[in-house]
C-alpha cells in the first residue's frame, strides 16, 4: 500500500471488516499503518504505554490462523484508558507511584481480544479520572485533535484523541461524570456510555465505584455498538452486577415517534459561548428532520442532581476508593487531583445520608419529566477552553464542563455523545442523547440517523462519513459472544440457519435455547432458494434449493450450538425436514434447515414474502 493510500485508509470497523472479509487487507499492514501514525504524531500526552511492535505482529500472526467471519472484531486495533487493566502492561491511572502490572486483563479487555481486536496500548488520562479537561497528568497535557492549544476533554483524554487522529479504530474510556462523552464532543467522535452493568468494571481502578462505567469512543454509532456487543457480559463479580444485555433486544422504537426533550428556555447554559448556542439550535433542527418531536421539559431536577457529584457527599466515595494511597502517598499525586480527592475526607455520615435523600427527591422529579419524553437532547458540554485557561482556573472551568453530564450516572441513565458540527474557529461541538437505563437501543437508530444527516468527516481524519455504508447500528437481537472460559476463550460451535418455527418468538425456538444455543445474526440466504408454507402443526415453512436465477434470498437467523448440542438437535429433527448446508448472501456456508422436495408438492410458494415472519404477518393482517 503506497503512502497516499495509507494516509487515506479509514480505520473505522466497518471499513476494515469489509476489507478483511474480501481479502483486500491483512492485519499486518493495518497495524503498521496504525503504528506509523502514532510515531509521526507531534501532539503530546496521548499514550502512556504501547505494546512492542513484535508483540503486535505476533498477535496478527495468530489471527492469520482464524477465519475473519468468526470474529466480529478481527484485526481491529484499539486502545485502553490507563485505569483499565491490560495483562503485562502497567496500570498507572496517570500516577507513576500508583503503578502496578496486572497478570490478567479486565474482563472487557479480554472479551475484546477474544473477539479478534488487538490492543495497541494504554492512553493518557486525568489522574485517577478526576477531571473533564485532559490536563491533569504527569505524562503530559493531552492536546485537542483539531487545535493543540485547546483541551482534549477528559478524563479519557488520550483514548479520544487517538481515535480522532485515526491511530486506532476505537478506544475504551471510563465515564463517571462525563469522561467518556466530553472528550468525544471536543474531538468530533461518538462516545457511548452504556447502562451501568452492561460492561463489567472488574479490573478498573475505581473513581466513584457505585457510578463508574466503561465507555467506548468510536468513529460511528455502529462501531461503538459493535464494540459494546462484543465486550458485554453479565459479571456477577463486579461491584454493581446487572444483566443489562437485553438493551439490544429493545430495538423496536421507531425514530419518527421519538419525543426528544430539551431544557426550557432559560435553563440552557452556554457560559457566554454564542457559537455553542448556535450549533445546539442547529442540532435541534436537524433532530427534527430525522423525524423526532421536540418537547420542552424542566431540566432543573437533572441539573440539581448533577451538583451532588462534585459538591456533595459522593466526594467521600472518591476518597474511599483511594484512601490508603491518599493517606500515605498524597505527595506523589498531581496537585489539582490531590486537592479534589482530599475534600472527600471531610464528608460526614450525616452528609452522605442527606445527599442520598436529596438525590431521591431529584430522581422523583426527573421521573415526572421522563413521562414527557423518550430521550433527552442536550449539549454534551456548554463550551470549550484553551489549555492555558484551564490551568489558570482549574476548578471552576472544569465544573462548567460537567453541567450537562454529571447527572447521568447518578440518575441511572445511558447516553450517546454525537458530533454536532464545527464552530467558526474550527473546533468541534457535540450533543448527547440521554435515556433511562436499559433503553440504550432508543439511542442508536436516532443517533445514527442524526449523524448521517450531519455528515462531515470521521473524527479529525480525511475519511468522510458518507463513505460508510448506511447500515443499521442495531441488530434484530444481540448476538453476544459466549461467556469467557477460565482461559479467556469463547466456546466455539456449529452454526445453524433456521427459517421458520425455530426463529425467535416462534413456537419451537425453545428447542434451541434449552440447548444453550447462541443467536449470532439475522441475515439472508443466497438467492438460490424457494420457500413453501407446509401443512404442518405447528405451521412450518419448507426451504428447497433451486437453480441459479430461479430463487430468492430468504431471511434466516443463524444460531451457534456446541457440537454435542448440535448433535442432539439434529437427532430430533422430524421429516420432511432435514439439516443440510445453506449458502448465505455473504457467501458463508452454514448448516441449515432444508425440506424434502416431495413435501412441497401442492404447498403454497411463499418465496415472494422473502421470509416466514413476513408471510405470517401478511396472513394475520
Amino acid at each position: 500500500m503506497n503512502a497516499a493510500a495509507q494516509f487515506e485508509l479509514s480505520l473505522d470497523i466497518q471499513n476494515l471488516r469489509a476489507a478483511y472479509l474480501s481479502g483486500a487487507l491483512t492485519v499486518e499492514p493495518v497495524l503498521t499503518i496504525a503504528l506509523e501514525r502514532i510515531e509521526r504524531e507531534t501532539r503530546s500526552g496521548i499514550w502512556i504505554h504501547r505494546a512492542a511492535r513484535e508483540t503486535l505482529l505476533a498477535a496478527a500472526g495468530e489471527l492469520r490462523k482464524r477465519d475473519p467471519r468468526d470474529l466480529p472484531l478481527y484485526g481491529i486495533p484499539f486502545a485502553v484508558k490507563d485505569n483499565i487493566d491490560v495483562a503485562g502492561m502497567p496500570t498507572t491511572a496517570a500516577c507513576p507511584a500508583f503503578a502496578y502490572t496486572p497478570k490478567e486483563s479486565a474482563l472487557v479487555v479480554r472479551r475484546l481480544i477474544n473477539a479478534g481486536a488487538i490492543c495497541i496500548g494504554k492512553t493518557n488520562m486525568d489522574q485517577f479520572a478526576a477531571g473533564l479537561v485532559g490536563t491533569r497528568s504527569p505524562y503530559g497535557e493531552c492536546q485537542n485533535a483539531f487545535n493543540p492549544e485547546y483541551i482534549s476533554g477528559g478524563s479519557s483524554s488520550g483514548s479520544a484523541v487517538a481515535v480522532a487522529l485515526g491511530q486506532i479504530s476505537f478506544a475504551l474510556g471510563t465515564d463517571t461524570a462525563g469522561s467518556g462523552r466530553v472528550p468525544a464532543a471536543f474531538n468530533n467522535l461518538v462516545g457511548y456510555k452504556p447502562t451501568r452493568g452492561l460492561l463489567s468494571t472488574r479490573g478498573v481502578v475505581p473513581a466513584c465505584r457505585s457510578l463508574d462505567c466503561v465507555s467506548v469512543f468510536g468513529l460511528t454509532v455502529s462501531d461503538a455498538v459493535e464494540v459494546v456487543r462484543a465486550a458485554a457480559e453479565f459479571d456477577e463479580a463486579s461491584f454493581t452486577p446487572r444483566d443489562a444485555r437485553g438493551v439490544f433486544d429493545r430495538a423496536t422504537i421507531s425514530a419518527p415517534r421519538m419525543r426528544c426533550g430539551i431544557p426550557q428556555r432559560g435553563q440552557i447554559q452556554f457560559f457566554g459561548d454564542n457559537e455553542a448556542e448556535r450549533l445546539f439550535d442547529a442540532a435541534v433542527g436537524r433532530i427534527k428532520t430525522c423525524g423526532a418531536e421536540i418537547v420542552e421539559i424542566d431540566f432543573s431536577p437533572f441539573q440539581q442532581a448533577a451538583q451532588l457529584l462534585y459538591n456533595g457527599p459522593w466526594l467521600a466515595e472518591r476518597y474511599a476508593a483511594l484512601r490508603t494511597f491518599i493517606d500515605t502517598l498524597a505527595h506523589e499525586m498531581f496537585p489539582v487531583t490531590r486537592d479534589i480527592l482530599e475534600r472527600g475526607c471531610g464528608v460526614s455520615g450525616a452528609d452522605v445520608f442527606n445527599g442520598v435523600v436529596r438525590l431521591d427527591a431529584m430522581r422523583t422529579l426527573a421521573l415526572r419529566e421522563w413521562k414527557k419524553m423518550d430521550l433527552l437532547l442536550l449539549p454534551t458540554a456548554p463550551t470549550i477552553y484553551t489549555i492555558a485557561a484551564v490551568n489558570a482556573e482549574p476548578f471552576e472551568l472544569n465544573a462548567r464542563l460537567g453541567y450537562y453530564t454529571n447527572f447521568v450516572n447518578l440518575l441511572d441513565c445511558a447516553a450517546l455523545a454525537l458530533p454536532a458540527g464545527f464552530r467558526g474557529d474550527g473546533l468541534p461541538f457535540g450533543i448527547s442523547l440521554v435515556t433511562p437505563a436499559l433503553n440504550d437501543a432508543a439511542l442508536f437508530e436516532l443517533g445514527a440517523s442524526y449523524h448521517r444527516a450531519l455528515g462531515g468527516n470521521l473524527g479529525a481524519t480525511p475519511a468522510p462519513l458518507a463513505s460508510i455504508a448506511q447500515t443499521s447500528p442495531v441488530p434484530a437481537a444481540a448476538p453476544f459472544p459466549p461467556p469467557l472460559g477460565e482461559e479467556g476463550l469463547g466456546v466455539s460451535g456449529i452454526r445453524l440457519a433456521v427459517v421458520g418455527a425455530h426463529l425467535r418468538g416462534q413456537p419451537l425456538n425453545h428447542e434451541l435455547t434449552k440447548l444453550n444455543a447462541r443467536f449470532v445474526e439475522s441475515c439472508r440466504t443466497a438467492p438460490v432458494y424457494k420457500l413453501y408454507a407446509l401443512a404442518t402443526q405447528p405451521p412450518k415453512p419448507g426451504l428447497i434449493q433451486v437453480a441459479a436465477g430461479e430463487g430468492t434470498a430468504i431471511e434466516v437467523e443463524v444460531w451457534e450450538l456446541a457440537p454435542a448440542a448440535f448433535g442432539t438437535f439434529v437427532a430430533n429433527v422430524p421429516p420432511p425436514m432435514g439439516i443440510g448446508t445453506l449458502k448465505l448472501e455473504s457467501g458463508a456456508l452454514v448448516k441449515g434447515f432444508l425440506c424434502e422436495p416431495l413435501a412441497t408438492h401442492g404447498a403454497q410458494d411463499i418465496s415472494s414474502y422473502k421470509g416466514w415472519l413476513n408471510y405470517r404477518s401478511a396472513r394475520a393482517q
